[in-house]
């Protein structure tokens, strides 16, 4: 018994000076910012460790001699670094989004499903739109998110309180018909949105989180949701 338990005091032992380090980083970069700071981790690059605080990744030395903003590139295969973390570390459990609250739209048997943010006046949210709108076998929870102005509200609103709001939605931002109805119905899923999307930090729109629980933020391109719904189609049932 005594001799099983060796090897894992050992490995205990040798583990803390690494644990001791990023504490002591994270608590020196906690009093440089002013504020808290979520994690902090050793790379395996230049003896950098990665601070991720207030939603963005940062990197420093064992001194904090230096805050790094920036995208961090593996030299050897050119993979960026900082972008796979950020997905890693802004992943939620798909299942606690309250999805009765989002616009539902089912496509043919519906079992490749995602979720996203949206305002109705984001650009880039139309754009994005018009590609969704050629995928089939899929269930799609839209957020109505209305950070852009007091218009974005207004439309939200009136959008969820349409007969159809699927319908509603992609009229709008597919054909930019404007909805017709008043918005005068129970919006508390509106404001639900805003708050689930303030507790993400969701900063931007489009975003979206697929059934494993990665979020991408931005337009994403359709070949990319196509991979990714492959990847995932029986994570989010």
């Amino acid at each position: 018994m005594y001799t099983k338990l060796v090897p894992l005091a050992l490995a205990a032992a040798l583990s803390l000076p690494a644990l001791a380090d990023e504490a002591s980083v994270k608590k020196a970069v906690e009093a440089k910012l002013g504020g808290p700071v979520a994690s902090v981790t050793k790379t395996p690059y230049l003896a950098l460790y990665e601070v991720y605080a207030d939603g963005q990744i940062l990197y420093t030395d064992e001194k904090v001699s230096a805050l790094l903003v920036g995208t961090l590139l593996d030299g050897k295969t050119m993979k960026n670094v900082t972008a796979e973390r950020m997905q890693k570390l802004t992943a939620i459990k798909f299942s606690d989004l309250p999805l009765t609250m989002a616009v539902k739209q089912v496509r043919g048997d519906g079992k490749r499903v995602f979720a996203t943010f949206e305002d109705p006046n984001c650009g880039y949210c139309k754009k994005m739109a018009k590609e969704i709108a050629k995928l089939d076998n899929v269930t799609i929870y839209t957020f109505l998110y209305p950070i852009l102005s007091p218009d974005s509200l207004e439309k939200s609103n009136q959008i969820w309180c349409s007969a159809d709001r699927a319908k509603a939605w992609t009229d709008w931002m597919v054909d930019g018909k404007a909805p017709a109805g008043k918005g005068d119905c129970d919006t508390t899923a509106v404001k639900t949105a805003v708050e689930t999307g303030r507790r993400l930090a969701i900063n931007g729109t489009p975003t979206i989180f697929f059934a494993d629980g990665e979020r991408i933020p931005g337009a994403v391109p359709l070949a990319k949701i196509e991979q990714k719904l492959a990847q995932t189609s029986s994570a989010g049932k």
